[in-house]
């Protein structure tokens, strides 16, 4: 259930103290890029150790590298073993799957790239091709068994670009920690978390945006968060989408009816106590739709959410959790 995030990131550096100057790394991974902002009194430039990291992980859960455990093990290597970080996306994708009722769903790949938003582009769908599709998807019909992955089905394929973005954070997270570094933000391609303070007390400053009438459209922000000790993952219908016939299709495919959705959330902001967690119940969202959304994080404490849809006019409307609306710094029309 490949999804792009849209959370805009910015990042007001206040006045440090000599000995407490932020450590800026940028770069790319997962085809995307990643900037990352530390203190560490020993001023480390870390960003060797996090490139090789970053590109280990890729060799785990990557769908884009023919070599990683996952192309393996959608190819039916027999010889492959399940690494930890495999096997971490894939039961966090299955406690998800189970609390959205099916919203989320890892084995969806096969659907996604039918409808375009794989490794193929072009669309090629039909209602007959939708329904053969749906015989070998399920998160059901897989499970870890011995380090192995056990499928009903060997057609079944895994796609973790739902979860993947979000767990590197908490990789990366793991790594700094390792270095004595509790005070960082990690933003990997929009999926982001936030440890500890800048020095002067302040809060890390994260961007919300505002769905676009465009994807090509500038990026513009809704809201401003304060965020500390917690991860934030955005999942939107606005740019990541195709129009054919006059029909615009979104790349959130919803696993139930194997089609893409249609309903007035246009963007969903989820925080939680680590990334993937966020990412995956962001795109659970999205699937769901609006009011049902709503009503599923209002019962759930470890969640916060902030909803941007459209309502029987087509204005633009907020609803944020009473947690979430607690971090918002500032907000825009």
């Amino acid at each position: 259930m490949k999804h792009l995030i849209f959370l805009f990131l910015t990042v007001s550096l206040a006045a440090c103290t000599p000995t407490q100057k932020p450590v800026h790394l940028r770069g790319t991974a997962q085809g995307t890029y990643y900037s990352i902002i530390y203190y560490d009194r020993q001023q480390r430039n870390l960003k060797p150790e996090i490139d090789s990291l970053l590109d280990a992980f890729d060799q785990s859960v990557s769908l884009w590298v023919p070599t990683s455990i996952l192309s393996r093990v959608n190819n039916n290597d027999s010889s492959v073993v399940i690494d930890k970080w495999f096997a971490d996306n894939f039961n966090y994708s299955q406690q998800v799957s189970k609390a959205t009722n099916g919203a989320f769903d890892c084995t969806v790949e096969p659907l996604v790239d039918a409808w375009g938003f794989g490794f193929d582009e072009t669309t090629h769908v039909d209602s007959a091709i939708v329904d053969s599709l749906m015989e070998f998807t399920g998160y059901e019909k897989v499970k870890l068994v011995n380090n192995k992955l056990v499928k009903a089905d060997p057609r079944l394929k895994i796609d973790f670009n739902a979860i993947a973005q979000g767990y590197s954070d908490d990789v990366v997270a793991e790594f700094l920690e390792g270095k004595g570094i509790n005070n960082y933000l990690i933003d990997i391609g929009g999926e982001v978390m936030a440890k500890g303070q800048k020095p002067d007390g302040s809060l890390w400053r994260v961007g919300i945006e505002k769905p676009a009438e465009h994807k090509e459209d500038d990026r513009v922000l809704k809201a401003i968060i304060g965020l500390k000790n917690r991860s934030v993952a955005t999942s939107g219908s606005y740019r990541k989408y195709y129009e054919k016939n006059g029909v615009r299709y979104s790349h959130t495919i919803d696993p139930k009816t194997g089609y893409p959705v249609k309903h007035s959330l246009l963007s969903v902001s989820v925080i939680s106590t680590n990334t993937a967690l966020a990412d995956a119940y962001a795109t659970s969202f999205m699937v769901m739709g609006f009011e049902k959304a709503r009503n599923f994080v209002e019962h759930d404490s470890t969640l916060e959410a902030f909803f941007i849809y459209s309502d029987s006019t087509g204005h633009n409307k907020t609803y944020g959790t009473k947690g979430f609306n607690e971090m918002i710094l500032e907000e825009f029309k």
